[in-house]
């Protein structure tokens, strides 16, 4: 992508020039960002993807004031009518379960894809929409169906309504208000106030991000550094604790000030390691979420490209490249190869076949997996 060019997407804004301007900055409304786009699944199917075992789906109604939220999956039959006004359907992680969904992501990865967390479609009935509230992440709101009517700005008071299932805002004071129609979006930085009310049927796609706190960034390191110890080799020395200097002591439960000194020196040898860091968070970027299986892969034909399966999550830094929650070194021209593949999630023939030996069965392996499938069958 040639993060320069102006795109109709982004309301004539670079890409470039967008992240500047925009990104965790402030809000940007683009009329007819995608003119002509369609919904990436239809009503229908929508409704049978939401009554599917390991597809995230939630139902919420609204009436006379009062909200109700249930988690699916969901049988058609326990669905509202569709006349019935107030009700919004969510699946979470569309791009997972469809294609065409995930197709939908390839215009917003100017933004890293360790950012990235997925695209969720709200359908609405008239009238249906969740309350003002305000999310962590950056989020493109894309009318694909319908009309929905936004105000949005930003939050003073982040106090919510008690006793109620969903987090609204108790004192939301919006500064602008929009109507969006098909091909309209919307984009809205972290923590900015927003509530969306459908006015007659529709149907939203939320490109959603991710962004983890430190507390929960650094718990999760941690954990992925201390699986990634290893003990050394039989027959290598390691430091083991000594205390040959310990007095005796008449307070035995007190702990020794020198075992302290010794875990915090073993503790920062392991944090001191670069690379440690940088396989544990490339790891931890690339985990596939809980709800995601593959199915099981096929042999890659001779003379054949691959693309990445739409669930694989891939990256890569200076010295690895991540597929799926692993961890693999890499360097040279596999190296750059498997770049490209991180990219633009598919690599062609006469690339994989500049692949080394040890590259090429690497592949076989992750299409065993599932991980990536042979380019034709995109």
């Amino acid at each position: 992508m040639d993060v320069d060019r102006p795109l109709p997407l982004l309301g004539g804004l670079s890409p470039a020039r967008f992240m500047r301007r925009h990104w965790q900055k402030k809000p940007l409304l683009v009329r007819q960002a995608w003119p002509g786009v369609q919904p990436p699944i239809g009503r229908s199917a929508l409704f049978d993807l939401a009554g599917a075992e390991g597809v995230e789906s939630r139902l919420l109604t609204r009436s006379d004031g009062s909200w109700r939220l249930r988690h699916g999956p969901f049988a058609r039959r326990s669905l509202p009518p569709l006349k019935q006004p107030g009700w919004t359907l969510l699946v979470q992680g569309l791009d997972l379960h469809c294609q065409a969904a995930h197709e939908m992501l390839r215009p917003f990865r100017f933004v890293p894809e360790a950012r990235l967390d997925d695209l969720m479609i709200s359908y609405a009935s008239d009238g249906g929409g969740v309350g003002p509230h305000l999310d962590s992440y950056d989020v493109f709101l894309l009318q694909v169906h319908g009309r929905r009517r936004w105000r949005i700005g930003p939050v003073a008071d982040r106090s919510l309504l008690p006793g109620l299932p969903v987090r609204i805002l108790a004192n939301f004071q919006p500064t602008e208000e929009w109507l969006l129609e098909r091909g309209d979006m919307l984009y809205l930085p972290p923590l900015w106030g927003h509530d969306g009310i459908a006015e007659g049927e529709c149907m939203t796609c939320s490109v959603g991000f991710r962004a983890a706190t430190a507390t929960t960034l650094t718990q999760e390191l941690l954990h992925q550094l201390a699986d990634d110890l290893e003990a050394p080799d039989a027959g290598a020395r390691e430091r083991i604790y000594r205390d040959a200097g310990q007095p005796a002591t008449d307070m035995p439960g007190r702990l020794p000030v020198s075992l302290r000194q010794f875990a915090q020196a073993a503790l920062q040898r392991a944090l001191d390691d670069p690379r440690a860091l940088d396989r544990a968070l490339g790891v931890l970027m690339t985990e596939p979420k809980p709800q995601v299986w593959f199915d099981p892969g096929a042999r890659l034909p001779a003379g054949s490209g691959v693309v990445l399966d739409r669930r694989s999550r891939m990256a890569y830094d200076d010295h690895h490249v991540f597929l799926n929650g692993e961890a693999f070194d890499a360097s040279g021209r596999d190296a750059r190869l498997m770049h490209r593949l991180a990219d633009q999630r598919l690599l062609e023939a006469a690339d994989v076949d500049r692949l080394s030996p040890g590259a090429c069965e690497l592949l076989a392996d992750w299409a065993d997996a599932g991980w990536v499938r042979p380019l034709e069958d995109r």
